[in-house]
């Protein structure tokens, strides 16, 4: 399967974006980069205290973000970039950059997030923030190209879902096995 647009596997913390965005490069063979890896350390050290980023800190990771979903020249490459992008402000700001990017939504209620979290350790990002990125969750719209899929599945089951999302998002009637 060809990925003709640059993907953006979002949601809040511990639904799974960087565990099924670097499966799912490796399932279509295109780069995955982990929006973490972006953060500057005052985003880490901030979060890492349990305070939650506001839109200032979060723009300019944003951009760097965006720069990556252009790839070299602002060309678009396809590439696969895990990040919350919780906000329609923010996701306007990644389409900026790469205006055919495609959103995949990793969608789960609170409880069973809640319950990923408590069972991992993250460098920064502490499970007492889950209620604040719940709270800034804004829905997708129907002028936004995404796609939700529901959490409650394995991962290489999400990634069978996602690519079938895919195919269909491009026209096709079925998707490799």
């Amino acid at each position: 399967m060809t990925v003709l647009s640059p993907l953006v596997v979002m949601g809040v913390s511990g639904c799974g974006k960087s565990t099924v965005g670097s499966l799912l490069g490796q399932r279509l063979g295109v780069p995955f980069f982990d929006g973490d890896d972006f953060h500057p350390a005052a985003n880490k050290a901030k979060m890492a205290g349990g305070v939650p980023l506001d839109d200032g800190d979060r723009a300019p990771w944003l951009a760097e973000i965006g720069a990556a979903l252009a790839g070299p020249g602002g060309g678009a490459a396809s590439c696969i970039i895990a990040c919350s992008a919780l906000k329609r402000s923010y996701r306007n700001l990644l389409r900026s950059f790469a205006p055919n990017v495609v959103f995949v939504h990793l969608a789960g209620d609170a409880a069973t997030i809640s319950d990923r979290l408590s069972s991992r350790e993250h460098e920064y990002m502490p499970g007492s923030l889950l209620a604040s990125q719940l709270a800034t969750l804004e829905p997708l719209g129907p002028d936004e190209a995404h796609f939700a899929v529901d959490i409650h599945d394995d991962p290489a089951s999400l990634v069978d879902r996602i690519v079938r999302q895919l195919a269909a998002l491009e026209g096709r009637a079925t998707a490799p096995a």
